[in-house]
């Protein structure tokens, strides 16, 4: 079955209050099973536009990285970030060749 993946590219423009949502979203993306593969870092933009900070995160499966998303958990987190971020967001099925 293929992984899951939650692509993000974003800007934060309140990093303390952004590590509010941080910790609040670390629970339900345990338990998902979701699991950081980028986390901001260098990176370099060749094409196109992007926002400032790139996150890639892994789920066992697509069906976990949706359910986490549509958690009760998640979205509680999710309103912490809303108004001291701006994000956009792809949940994508990995390649299972």
């Amino acid at each position: 079955m293929a992984k899951g993946y939650w692509i993000a590219h974003g800007r934060v423009d309140d990093p303390e209050a952004y590590d509010l949502y941080r910790a609040a979203n670390a629970a339900p993306l345990a338990e998902y099973g979701g699991r950081f593969l980028v986390r901001g870092g260098i990176r370099e933009l060749v094409e196109g536009e992007a926002k400032p900070r790139t996150v890639v995160i892994e789920f066992p499966t697509y069906a976990a990285a949706i359910d986490c998303y549509r958690s009760d958990g998640y979205q509680a987190a999710l309103k912490l970030r809303q108004g001291i971020s701006e994000s956009d967001l792809v949940i994508v099925e990995g390649y299972d060749g």
